[in-house]
């Protein structure tokens, strides 16, 4: 028995290095044969700069905007139980299955400049196409079930009893939502922010349907890879990886904190 749970150890960390590899390999080897004069002399360039800049306040944009709609609906979604809920749910995750350059040709027949969509967006004096308004709307639609996911987990873990003592106290369902549902369930809310904000800002079959210009830097990347080749992609793409980690790592950090100042309150 001894010697089948070794193997099997043996098996599972071989499988598991396998896999890592895999992960790891391409990314290392794209770091080790990029120069850092290369990065610096890349990071140096307007277009770059100007096209970083873009695809991450967008993408942070799309995050915090959708978010207003999208807590909510996980909410009524982890709180209710009504006989469309699992037909919503599947609609929810259509935007994780679908090919993304098919959710950008979706999205243009509603926002394009001739439909309804793209008039009134006119009439208020901006437009989708070709703008920063629709890299907002692309990333947000690919990305947003992560956010609805994590967000409907974390209100499920939230005891209801708490919320109904609170009713039953005399507080507003409003007070009740925003002082015990919402910090409870907030970790796993943050988690599907990041995640959201991940996702966005990876974007580009939806981004490029609506809008090749201006570039987002996944945009960048693939027009510099089909232009001048890979040698000339390296630099930028190592760039965007480096300065999404930088975020990414804040982030987290931020959020541990976050856990830790709960935690010794708690105690």
């Amino acid at each position: 028995m001894i010697k089948r749970l070794d193997i099997l150890s043996l098996v599972f960390i071989f499988l598991s290095g396998l896999m890592l590899l895999f992960i790891i390999a391409p990314l290392l080897g794209m770091f080790l044969t990029t120069t850092p004069v290369s990065i610096f002399e890349t990071a140096k360039e307007a277009e770059v700069q100007k096209s970083i800049w873009l695809t991450i306040s967008t993408s942070i944009a799309a995050t915090l905007l959708f978010s207003v709609a999208a807590i909510p609906l996980a909410y009524v979604l982890a709180r209710k139980r009504f006989p469309l809920r699992k037909i919503i749910m599947g609609i929810i995750n259509i935007p994780v299955i679908i090919p993304h350059s098919a959710a950008g040709i979706a999205l243009l027949g509603v926002i394009s400049r001739d439909t309804l969509m793209g008039k009134t967006a006119e009439s208020l004096g901006f437009s989708f196409v070709n703008k920063p308004a629709g890299i907002i709307v692309a990333m947000a639609f690919v990305s947003i079930p992560y956010l609805i996911n994590a967000a409907i987990d974390g209100f499920s873990a939230v005891p209801e009893r708490l919320e109904k003592v609170a009713l039953t106290l005399g507080a507003t369902k409003a007070r009740v939502f925003f002082s015990i549902s919402l910090p409870l369930a907030w970790r796993n809310i943050l988690t599907g922010l990041i995640m959201m904000w991940g996702r966005g800002l990876s974007e580009f079959g939806a981004v490029i349907i609506i809008a090749y210009h201006p570039m987002i830097t996944p945009v960048m990347i693939f027009e510099r890879f089909n232009s001048y080749g890979l040698e000339y992609t390296k630099p930028v793409t190592v760039l965007f990886i480096c300065i999404c980690l930088l975020i990414f790592i804040a982030m987290n950090l931020i959020s541990k904190k976050r856990r830790n100042a709960e935690i010794r309150e708690y105690k």
